[in-house]
């Protein structure tokens, strides 16, 4: 049992504690900075269809030939069909990259860009879920810039913008269609790395619902959980503003009215296009006031164990709260009031209580395991390390 305080660790913790007051003053002029920020906001097509008519306003904005990003599963599925037809109808020359695979790792980007050199692409269209969204935000950059993906991690390291981008999500999750950033892995060292700038807002997106009723329940269900921790995050951090504030409450809304729905019954149009809506409202809540906790230890299980992105932030959302809620409490109350969990008159700490619960029967309800089987207990203090540098680092946690 350890009962004598060294030397080394007071120094240790005077140094811990000039460090976090250090950090907190940079994060809160970086937070002022941020709502300054001009963040571009994509034009939006909404509803059955939509991928098509991007397609026919790409092939009206005159590219020389437009790159789709994707993966072998949303190619195989015919999910392209509606964009590539409009493409061809208006005479806009394409080529279609489908090697993307989960996690956006890196080696395979460089081969994407490799692609998009040779045929000479000015555009791209990022289609699927996260990892081809973050996938063709990299190598869009990449290529304009003439940089490595490693060279990009960070903030805004890149000279010039990407080539013009546009979005086609596939799933209602990551809201990547209307933020500044691209998380990438890096299988050298088994890190999630994060490329940010404001210039990878696509320019166009397409929410098409039609392309979303055939996803697996287990993926509707992460990635609706995942949508919901942007919105959580974005909600109870110290960035949020009045606009974030807005976007936030409408995405745990939307969710709580709709992923059940779209869980139980997959080929739902309305909840599948309220489900995309809240993803995006939720994207744009997140891209301004930043995520937190859930998504700093979200991003080692990725990087470690490759566990899926949505279902590490559901599996964790409960938790973090938990832990959180004494520094959160009224944050959780209203949360839980839009939520329709709980009632405005309530105790705040009641209402927490309410909020916090509801996400578990949420998770439970949707087939969201309480632990993460691959977790090996000898990682944790490494885990717990890399995950408090990121979010002490870079996320305005409470």
């Amino acid at each position: 049992m350890k009962t004598k305080t060294t030397t080394n660790e007071v120094q240790g913790g005077v140094t811990d504690l000039m460090w976090s007051v250090g950090l907190s003053t940079a994060k809160r002029a970086a937070g002022v900075v941020t709502g300054l920020l001009p963040i571009p906001q994509p034009t939006l097509l909404v509803g059955p269809g939509s991928s098509r008519r991007l397609g026919e306003a790409l092939a009206g904005f005159g590219y020389r030939k437009v790159l789709i990003v994707t993966d072998r599963v949303v190619a195989q599925k015919g999910l392209l069909q509606g964009l590539l037809d409009a493409l061809e109808a208006g005479g806009a020359a394409h080529v279609v990259f489908d090697a993307i695979t989960p996690d956006a790792p890196i080696p395979v980007i460089e081969k994407g860009i490799a692609f998009c050199e040779k045929h000479g692409c000015d555009a791209v269209v990022a289609f699927g879920g996260g990892s081809p969204m973050d996938a063709a935000k990299t190598i869009a950059h990449a290529v304009a810039n003439r940089k490595h993906p490693r060279k990009l991690v960070g903030y805004f390291k890149g000279l010039r913008g990407p080539l013009p981008l546009y979005a086609v999500p596939t799933t209602a999750g990551t809201g990547s269609e209307v933020t500044v950033a691209a998380v990438v892995s890096d299988p050298e060292t088994n890190r999630k790395l994060v490329i940010a700038d404001t210039r990878l807002v696509p320019a166009m997106a397409a929410l098409d619902p039609a392309l979303m009723t055939g996803l697996p329940r287990e993926v509707t269900a992460a990635t609706g959980m995942d949508a919901l921790t942007h919105a959580v995050e974005a909600f109870v951090g110290q960035w949020a503003n009045p606009h974030t504030d807005r976007m936030a409450l409408a995405a745990v809304g939307m969710i709580y009215a709709n992923l059940r729905t779209v869980y139980g019954n997959g080929r739902d149009l309305a909840a599948r296009e309220r489900m995309a809506l809240a993803a995006t409202f939720a994207g744009l809540a997140f891209t301004r006031a930043n995520v937190g906790y859930v998504h700093a230890i979200a991003h080692q299980l990725g990087g470690r164990y490759h566990t899926p992105h949505g279902l590490a932030n559901a599996i964790l959302l409960p938790y973090v709260l938990r832990f959180e809620s004494p520094a959160i409490t009224r944050r959780l109350a209203a949360l839980a009031v839009r939520a329709n969990v709980g009632k405005a008159g309530e105790r705040p700490a009641v209402l927490a209580k309410k909020f916090i619960e509801s996400v578990e029967a949420l998770n439970r309800d949707v087939g969201i395991p309480r632990q993460l089987d691959a977790l090996r207990e000898s990682d944790i203090p490494d885990l717990a390390r890399a995950a408090c540098r990121e979010a002490d680092a870079n996320y305005p946690v409470p």
